[in-house]
C-alpha cells in the first residue's frame, strides 16, 4: 500500500515511515522541510495523491490556547486533500484521556482533532498513547528550580515512543477502526515518583518536592491519564533509562 505520513520526519513518524517500508509499503515523509504545510495547504494535494493511506502526526507549534485553531485549520485541509485524492484511511495519533481534561487547552484541541475527524468522510483509526517517555525530561524542567524539581502525584502510565510508532504502524496498515486503540506503557507510576526514579538513574542529586499544584499536570484529576485495559508496549521505563 501507499502511505502519506504527514509530520513525517518527527519523533513518531519518522519511525513509521521507516517501519511500514521495512513492512514492503511504500511510504512517503511530508513536512513542512517536504515542503508540505497543513496551515496553508501549500503541498497537501500533491502529498496525498494516489495515497491509500494518511497518517497524520503533525503537531500543534505550542500548547496553548491557539492549539485548537492549529487542529481546525490542518484537519479541515487535510481531509479536504484527502478526499480529493481518494484516499480510503485516515489515521492519527492522540492522548489516552483527552477528552477527560478539558482544563487543558491542548488537550481539547486534541479531543477537537479526534472530533473533526470522526465526523468526516473517511474511514478512519484513532491511536491514543500515553505519555511518551522521551517527554519527562521536559515534564520535569518545567518546575524545576535550583536544586528541587516540584511534580504533583498524578498516575502516569509512561510508553516508550518506539513502541508508538509500532502500534500506529500496525493500525495504519490494517483495516479502518472507525474508532479508537488505546495503548499504555506497561507500568504507572506517580509522577513524583517517576522523576525521582528518573534523577537517581541519572545521578542527579537534584530532589523532587510533591506538589500538587506544579505543572501541567497538577490539574489532571484522578487517573485519566492511565487505562489497564489498554494495548500495553513492552518496554519498561526502567529499562528504557537504561
Amino acid at each position: 500500500m501507499k502511505f502519506a505520513v504527514i509530520g513525517g520526519t518527527g519523533l513518531i513518524g519518522s519511525q513509521v515511515v521507516k517501519n511500514l517500508n521495512a513492512a514492503g509499503h511504500e511510504a512517503v515523509p511530508h513536512s513542512q522541510s517536504t515542503g508540505v504545510d497543513v496551515i496553508s495547504g501549500q503541498g497537501l494535494d500533491e502529498a496525498v495523491a494516489g495515497a491509500d493511506v494518511v497518517v497524520n502526526l503533525t503537531n500543534s507549534p505550542t500548547f496553548d490556547e491557539a492549539s485548537p485553531a492549529f487542529f481546525q485549520t490542518s484537519m479541515d485541509n487535510l481531509l479536504a486533500a484527502a478526499r480529493k485524492g481518494g484516499v480510503g484511511h485516515f489515521v492519527i495519533l492522540s492522548i489516552v484521556g483527552t477528552d477527560q481534561v478539558p482544563e487543558l487547552d491542548y488537550y481539547r484541541a486534541k479531543a477537537l482533532q479526534e472530533n473533526i475527524l470522526a465526523a468526516g468522510p473517511i474511514p478512519y483509526s484513532i491511536v491514543r498513547a500515553t505519555q511518551f517517555m522521551e517527554f519527562i525530561d521536559a515534564v520535569m524542567s518545567w518546575t524545576a528550580d535550583g536544586d528541587t524539581v516540584r511534580l504533583p502525584a498524578t498516575p502516569i502510565q509512561p510508553i516508550a515512543a518506539k513502541d508508538v510508532a509500532a502500534a500506529v504502524t500496525e493500525v495504519a496498515a490494517g483495516t479502518p477502526l472507525n474508532g479508537i486503540r488505546n495503548i499504555g506503557g506497561p507500568d504507572v507510576f506517580a509522577l513524583d515518583e517517576l522523576g525521582r526514579i528518573t534523577l537517581s538513574h541519572k545521578g542527579d542529586h537534584r530532589t523532587v518536592v510533591t506538589d500538587p499544584t506544579a505543572g501541567m499536570f497538577a490539574v489532571v484529576k484522578g487517573d485519566v491519564l492511565t487505562d489497564k485495559d489498554a494495548h500495553l508496549a513492552p518496554t519498561r521505563y526502567t529499562d528504557w533509562l537504561s
